[in-house]
């Protein structure tokens, strides 16, 4: 017989964020992860000097100040990877790929570590055991058979360590291709590609010690509750000492209201906490480059007047005449901004812009954050100058105490950026590059995520090797990426548990086990560590601490330092001495890259070094010796706008989002409690104006699908309406479940990120799930 599936709970949550509720979950984690009494002594060594680096977020440590240096979320990190938990050849022996693919992606998870390497037979639709020098041949066969080296992609994961990183493109580029894909292309790609062209360099500008003396925040687009709650201590502090906080985001988040702190044992004890956010601004999906211009249209007619009245100037003009270019031109395009416009498109009242652009001025140092928010849209390069654009107009770059702060996600994502994870590598790395290790490094641009998958689908690429992630979850359209995986001729997964991305594969497979983070890794004897660098640009090194899963893992650094030998050989570089030791690694970053000098002593040191970020300095590494305004005009003309012109009011544009129990694609659980939602992940977060408009309530059920203009059905069935407080016309609900719907050809300008932050949709009406149950 059938039944309704059991729909779980939604229920608001009036509590604040962290406090009691953070420290129950952490102990629920550690017992489901059935993690040993022995393992728990880890997290006293998780993000201190002689331990290891969180494998969750990218926040940075304050210099190794406290015993308990994590948080909830990275405990559930490190949960998922000391648990007791196994996957082994075993397991294999008892499932299909066509079984587990049945399960959903929490079951998968939930399975445990792998242990062995595996390849996928054919024959009986199951994965066997392969000895590491068979899996190393396989992979070797797969690419010198390609006609070019072009026909090979080669993912990375932002939790790859700085050694491994720059082994896996160094190997690559003596194979002969840029093709390299990685995480970054589906996150702050946009900031990447947008800061270069202001200010010089695709980094931030500010470091921990700059929040301790900025008097105003502001956050756009992020919710650190849940992916970096390290960074709510920070903004905890700059509350206590008076800082006006700002909230920018399209979601009113709880992390962002109330806070108690669990490493404040009074504020725990009284069941106190902290206000957060003095003010909250809610643009509309993508609206935030229209707001940003506004402040900006504002800030330029307060200065006007400032200047009419004789009063102090409210624009940085020193700054201004000194350090920028091209200002007369962005304030003539300012002055022409239609008000009405602005506030159209931004989704914000003009009264409310006046307030943020009034909050801006009245501060002396301010640091704008920003996350996934602003960098998933269409127009996210330009939202970006436009940041840039508003913290120049004050000076707010390159002093202490204010600058531009993007907060990656995955914790070594920039580090795999800075020691050559790039798919367009600047001229003068390549240069240095192939002079260090005598060969000549190829100079075409490579392939990004989105192209390598059209490539994939296009019988251009046919061998994808991944080190570590989860491809076939965490990319958009997720019908036409596992039928491009599904079509190449071998694909490789090195990584830490089983996800769905072993199971869409192709013709041959392999799955690599690896060592975790929290892992002790030792080669001939001596214990190794790795290094990786956060989003403030500081690198320091990373021991892992308890046994290995299984004696038949090998580090990252190692396979893909086997994986070069058996490909390439080992005639010009010695693959396996540098697997052998990691200090060789770093000498040969350091003689590759300048601003790595003494690599090796450097991170010797309590908490590392911070790699030097020219802006920071005032040092504008751009064409013009200066840092830039860029005029943008907003655009009319965009998916988004046409779908409304055909569907009216009834179109919706989605954003997709993590859950509180999430990271990137890993799911630990099925609860979002900041957000009200207790055992399911299928729910669509609606204005309550919205449901009136469309005829529905809170409770029914409904599917999704893609208003596009490819012909292609994309869709996702069986989503629980829920009341939210979110702008008009604007939904939200969880990936990977959602990103069904995101096109591969919706992609920012530029940066080529998927804009799964504004996808235009319409909702169904639909009927409760149901499952099969036995009578």
């Amino acid at each position: 017989m059938e039944k309704t599936k059991p729909q779980g709970r939604i229920e608001p949550y009036h509590h604040p964020a962290a406090g009691w509720g953070a420290l129950k979950y952490v102990a629920i984690n550690l017992i489901k992860e059935k993690v040993t009494g022995g393992n728990y002594k880890t997290l006293f060594k998780q993000n201190q000097p002689d331990g290891f680096d969180c494998p969750g977020c990218a926040w940075p440590d304050r210099q190794h100040a406290s015993t308990f240096e994590f948080c909830e979320n990275g405990v559930k990190a490190v949960a998922a990877e000391a648990t007791s938990k196994r996957v082994t050849p075993a397991f294999f022996e008892e499932y299909t790929v066509e079984t587990l693919m049945m399960q959903d992606d929490y079951e998968l998870e939930q399975h445990g570590r792998l242990t062995d390497p595996m390849v996928y037979d054919a024959l009986t639709d199951k994965y066997k055991p392969i000895s590491w020098d068979d899996a190393f041949r396989l992979i070797a066969r797969h690419l010198n058979a390609l006609d070019t080296p072009d026909q090979a992609a080669f993912y990375t994961s932002g939790r790859t360590g700085n050694e491994a990183a720059f082994l896996y493109q160094l190997f690559v580029r003596m194979f002969g291709t840029n093709n390299f894909p990685d995480c970054s292309n589906m996150c702050h790609e946009a900031t990447s590609r947008a800061l270069p062209g202001t200010v010089g360099v695709g980094k931030g500008t500010v470091t921990l010690d700059d929040f301790e003396l900025a008097d105003t925040l502001l956050i756009f687009g992020q919710n650190p509750a849940t992916n970096h709650p390290r960074m709510l201590g920070e903004l905890r502090e700059c509350a206590k000492r008076g800082a006006t906080i700002v909230s920018i985001n399209p979601l009113r988040e709880r992390g962002l209201e109330r806070f108690s702190s669990p490493q404040h044992p009074l504020e725990m004890l009284s069941m106190s906490s902290t206000k957060i956010a003095s003010t909250f601004i809610q643009p509309k999906l993508a609206g935030d480059f229209a707001l940003l211009k506004g402040v900006a249209k504002r800030v330029l007619e307060l200065d006007d007047e400032a200047l009419a009245q004789g009063s102090e100037r409210i624009l940085d003009t020193e700054f201004i005449e000194q350090h920028t270019s091209a200002f007369e031109a962005f304030a003539i395009d300012l002055r022409a901004a239609s008000w009405a416009a602005l506030e159209a498109e931004s989704g914000v009242a003009r009264a409310d812009i006046e307030s943020l652009a009034r909050i801006y001025v009245n501060g002396k140092r301010v640091i704008a954050t920003w996350g996934m928010g602003l960098t998933q849209h269409k127009n996210s390069v330009a939202t970006v100058h436009m940041l840039s654009n508003l913290m120049m107009m004050r000076g707010n770059i390159g002093r202490e105490g204010a600058g531009l702060c993007p907060v990656r996600g995955h914790s070594n994502v920039q580090g795999n950026r800075t020691v050559g994870i790039e798919d367009k590598p600047a001229q003068a790395f390549l240069d240095r590059l192939g002079k260090v290790f005598d060969f000549e490094p190829p100079r075409e641009h490579g392939f990004d995520v989105v192209e390598t998958i059209e490539a994939m689908l296009e019988g251009h690429v046919k061998v994808f090797l991944g080190l570590g992630g989860n491809f076939s979850i965490a990319t958009p359209d997720t019908s036409r990426t596992w039928e491009a995986l599904r079509a190449c001729d071998l694909t490789v997964h090195i990584t830490t548990k089983l996800n769905r991305s072993h199971l869409v594969h192709g013709k041959d497979a392999l799955i690599l086990p690896t060592l975790g983070r929290t892992e002790i890794d030792m080669q001939d004897g001596v214990s190794q560590g790795v290094t990786v660098e956060d989003s403030m640009s500081m690198v320091h090194i990373s021991y892992g601490m308890n046994t290995p899963a299984s004696k038949n893992l090998m580090s990252e650094t190692a396979i893909v330092a086997h994986i070069a030998n058996a490909t390439i050989g080992s005639a010009k570089v010695d693959w396996l001495g540098y697997a052998k030791d990691y200090s060789r690694v770093r000498d040969a970053i350091e003689s590759v890259l300048e601003d790595f000098k003494h690599y090796n002593d450097r991170i010797a040191h309590p908490g590392g070094f911070h790699l030097r970020v020219a802006s920071r300095e005032r040092d504008w590494q751009t064409p013009t010796g200066k840092a830039n305004f860029i005029v943008h005009q907003i655009e009319d003309d965009t998916p988004i706008s046409r779908a409304k012109k055909q569907h009216g009011e009834r179109l919706m544009t989605l954003m997709t989002t993590r859950s509180h129990d999430q990271y990137n694609t890993t799911i630990y659980a099925l609860d979002d409690r900041y957000r009200g939602v207790f055992g399911q992940r299928r729910v669509v977060f609606v204005n309550p104006k919205d449901l009136e408009m469309l005829g529905f309530s809170a409770g029914e059920w409904v599917d999704m699908t893609t208003v596009w203009d490819d012909g292609i059905e994309r869709r996702a069935d069986s989503f629980l309406l829920v009341e939210y407080d979110i702008p008009r016309g604007c939904i939200g609900a969880y990936y990977p479940e959602t990103n069904p719907l995101v096109p591969l050809a919706s992609v920012g300008d530029v940066s080529n990120t998927p804009t799964s932050k504004s996808i235009p949709v319409l909702l169904h009406r639909s009927t409760p799930p149901v499952v099969a149950t036995a009578t």
